[in-house]
């Protein structure tokens, strides 16, 4: 069995309570309350600061060219897209500079950011890379689940748009494939700890939801 489908299938659960949380719900309906949106923007833009840092630590120790090629280009693709479309949002909100400085982190993020981090000092490049696709692969299906549908909030609609492209569709399609690759070619014990990483994000990716609606603190 492949990794993704594998990992995919340890990860179900939370993987379909995203689908049905009720903060995807009520962006859909467009009556996501503006506060919660807010902090989940909050907390998105440093888990995202240290995501795309990320992407450059594990492209630096991989000794695979192939994947070392594939999150350079990730790193660029998060700079012209989903941080782009975050500043939009930031100024249309009007979260300003001293905000970001003085809304603390909250658990979850916290969490979710050492989890990363841990797999690429504790663990390989592969189980760091393994790591971080559920992110992006996770956002990718519930965009493309949620344009059929839409929202009828301008900014709710557009961060459904972010992520439903084809173009976005197609590097998740090449992350699942090299890690795949990447799997099938380690030993047994680096195999499941790809397969823990990429379950462990699958769970804070449910938690990241929860934690913007209770507008978490520590």
């Amino acid at each position: 069995m492949t990794f993704t489908k594998l990992a995919r299938e340890k990860a179900t659960p939370y993987w379909e309570g995203s689908f049905e949380h009720p903060f995807i719900k009520s962006l859909v309906a467009g009556d996501l309350e503006t506060e919660v949106f807010r902090y989940y923007l909050l907390q998105d833009r440093y888990y995202l600061e240290h995501f795309s840092k990320l992407y450059g630590y594990i492209a630096q120790q991989t000794k695979d060219a192939e994947v070392r090629k594939q999150l350079k280009q990730n790193a660029e693709n998060l700079k012209l897209g989903e941080l782009a479309i975050r500043e939009e949002f930031f100024s249309e909100l009007a979260i300003s500079e001293k905000e970001i400085l003085e809304t603390p982190i909250a658990p979850t993020a916290y969490h979710y950011v050492s989890h990363m981090y841990r797999q690429l000092l504790d663990g390989t490049p592969n189980t760091a890379f393994a790591g971080m696709l559920p992110c992006a692969w996770l956002y990718q299906e519930i965009g493309a689940r949620l344009i059929e549908v839409g929202s009828p909030d301008s900014i709710y609609q557009r961060w459904i748009e972010t992520y439903a492209g084809e173009s976005a569709a197609a590097e998740v399609q090449k992350e699942c494939l090299l890690l795949d690759r990447l799997y099938h070619q380690s030993p047994q014990q680096e195999q499941q700890q790809m397969i823990e990483s990429f379950v462990i994000s699958s769970k804070m990716e449910f938690a990241f939801w929860e934690m913007a609606m209770k507008l978490e603190k520590w």
